[in-house]
């Protein structure tokens, strides 16, 4: 680790913390339904929305019709984008004439970017029209954002209201979180990326004269496609000279915005954010990384703002920021310490034989190790799911750091929504067993924990964990899963349990190393990613309808305070035991074999 390392993660962390009040504060105001800066711009947009789909904003709904609407919502984004994709080849702003995407890819990206997860088992550049980069996928990750902050808003307000059973309306939240958070943050993040270089242009695909040509022997074949062999029966090669290459470009800049702002995360191209028309310089890196986790925590003020007490939100940031530190903390300084089995190289070959520079492999130099790995726990934190580095070239501690932020549920910080939502079914069952402790009847911002409440944080806890373990058990055991796995041991097996881990949290990162775009990978990713939205969303709702019907008892001398240090080291307890050991046999399976045999 060197002082420049340190100098550039505080300087991330405090712009980070800088920014959280004002923006959580203003958020705060959008979903209270105050006026804002705003409001003269987009209010006669807002309202004309309304009229359009027929809604009265002042009719608010109860848990079962907010959570419908979300379902409908959501089932009708996702047939429009599949049709999208089928027909693409037929539309316009196709200007390298690709062709109509298969149906099993097309399934798994419908619903990949319907559901926030927004992985991708293709190359955008050689896949996808620009109208389906933008009408299709930059649209959802507009509104699967939105959708999420909608859930946790409604959750909020369980916390905040009392006596009643309704929790707000899901058309009214969808659209004021697209037009007055998202929408004004990405112009100004679209517009600074692209004043670093970010590409954002409708022209086709440019070809560029190599400035040293490139030769290479590839093997002949006649008119049929058929290889040509001599007298001898020898295959006949040729050399290829290679002068030009063809460039994607494309509008890019628009969803690069959208993606790292809404906890996306989708690349435009193929190697997301370390393509350098997606993420050029280290400005527009620190740009990007500081907006994947903007949002999340700005939220914890929101919350805290929403409930009248912002002391709760800056509690929850706390646990987070713990949270995220430790992983972090691990991955650096597994990076930092390179690849031991360079130290059996003779010295005069390299500068240090014990720490030989670091683990450069699958990094981009323009970003080093430092925010490399940064990026790499910023964005399985944050259900982010972009990356500026292959997280399959990292070392065995490090791909643990990664999996096992995701394997807490995507709670620090998680996607946008969602991930707040996560910790406080984690703050619920951290009040309920520092209850059952002490001999009291747990309550939470004056709302009793009851034995419903418990079975539906039961059923968000192991929703998850089930899932995931059951498709990568599929997977290791079946010829269907086993064909795509490229790497054997250890490594395979946690690529297998990688992928599963990052569908089944709506995260969308990738080891890599294992081919996806088959109908085996295609499908059970595609259930994963539907069960890790929609089958936490819904409970999430039902647990906030009861939640939102019951009186708040004043605070008393049995009162659990919920702000204090003393809560946030139990609450990260919690988290941890809870929240990753169901899943350590698999990672004594993975990285954490793999990292003794690489020692």
């Amino acid at each position: 680790m060197t002082i420049y390392g340190y100098i550039q993660i505080g300087i991330y962390f405090i712009v980070l913390l800088l920014l959280v009040k004002p923006l959580g504060l203003y958020m705060a105001k959008v979903y209270q339904g105050e006026s804002t800066f705003l409001d003269r711009l987009i209010r006669p947009l807002e309202h004309l929305i309304y009229r359009l789909i027929g809604i009265k904003p002042d009719d608010e709904m109860d848990w079962k019709s907010y959570a419908i609407s979300l379902l409908i919502f959501s089932a009708i984004s996702f047939v429009v984008l599949y049709l999208l994709q089928r027909v693409q080849g037929l539309l316009p702003l196709n200007p390298q004439h690709l062709k109509s995407v298969s149906p099993d890819l097309s399934f798994n990206t419908a619903v990949s970017f319907v559901t926030n997860t927004n992985w991708q088992n293709y190359a955008g550049e050689t896949t996808l029209s620009y109208l389906t980069q933008m009408a299709g996928l930059t649209v959802q990750n507009f509104v699967s954002a939105s959708a999420g902050m909608a859930v946790l808003v409604a959750f909020i307000r369980s916390l905040a209201r009392r006596q009643t059973t309704k929790l707000g309306n899901f058309w009214v939240d969808l659209t004021r979180g697209t037009l007055y958070i998202l929408l004004p943050l990405s112009i100004i993040l679209a517009l600074l990326l692209v004043s670093q270089g970010v590409v954002q242009t409708f022209s086709p695909y440019k070809q560029a004269t190599l400035v040293q040509p490139h030769s290479y022997q590839e093997q002949k074949v006649d008119a049929n496609g058929n290889p040509v062999t001599n007298a001898n029966g020898t295959q006949v090669t040729e050399t290829i000279t290679q002068t030009t290459q063809l460039i994607a470009v494309g509008p890019a800049a628009s969803q690069i915005a959208i993606k790292e702002l809404g906890t996306n995360g989708g690349g435009f191209f193929n190697t997301n954010s370390t393509h350098p028309f997606e993420n050029p310089t280290p400005l527009s890196d620190f740009l990007e990384m500081l907006s994947i986790l903007l949002i999340p925590a700005a939220l914890t003020y929101t919350f805290g703002k929403m409930v009248g007490s912002t002391r709760q939100g800056w509690a929850i940031l706390a646990a987070m920021l713990v949270l995220l530190w430790v992983p972090f903390g691990l991955s650096y300084a597994s990076e930092q310490s390179g690849n031991p089995a360079l130290s059996a190289i003779n010295v005069d070959q390299i500068a240090s034989a014990t720490n030989p520079g670091g683990n450069m492999e699958g990094k981009e130099v323009r970003f080093g190790i430092v925010n490399s790995s940064l990026w790499e726990t910023m964005t399985t934190a944050a259900s982010n799911g972009s990356v500026n580095s292959m997280h399959d070239s990292y070392t065995p501690l490090a791909g643990l750091a990664a999996m096992w932020l995701m394997m807490l549920g995507e709670v620090s910080f998680g996607g946008i929504g969602s991930g707040l939502y996560g910790m406080l079914v984690f703050v619920i069952v951290a009040v309920f067993v520092a209850g059952l402790m002490v001999g009291r009847s747990p309550e939470y911002l004056g709302k009793k924990i009851e034995a419903y409440e418990m079975k539906m944080v039961s059923l968000l806890i192991l929703i998850m964990p089930i899932t995931v373990l059951i498709l990568t058990a599929i997977a290791v055991t079946t010829n269907a899963g086993k064909a795509s796995i490229y790497n054997p041991g250890p490594h395979g097996f946690s690529e297998v349990l990688y992928l599963f881990t990052s569908q089944g949290n709506n995260n969308g990162s990738a080891f890599a190393g294992i081919n996806g775009d088959n109908p085996f990978y295609n499908l059970t990713g595609g259930v994963a990613m539907m069960v890790g939205r929609f089958f936490l969303a819904v409970p999430t709702l039902a647990l906030a309808g009861s939640l939102v019907q019951k009186k708040k008892i004043p605070e008393g001398s049995g009162t659990l305070p919920t702000h204090k240090p003393l809560f946030v080291a139990w609450l990260v307890a919690v988290v941890i035991l809870v929240g990753a050991l169901n899943f350590l046999p698999a990672l004594a399976l993975g990285p954490i074999v793999e990292h003794l045999m690489f020692r």
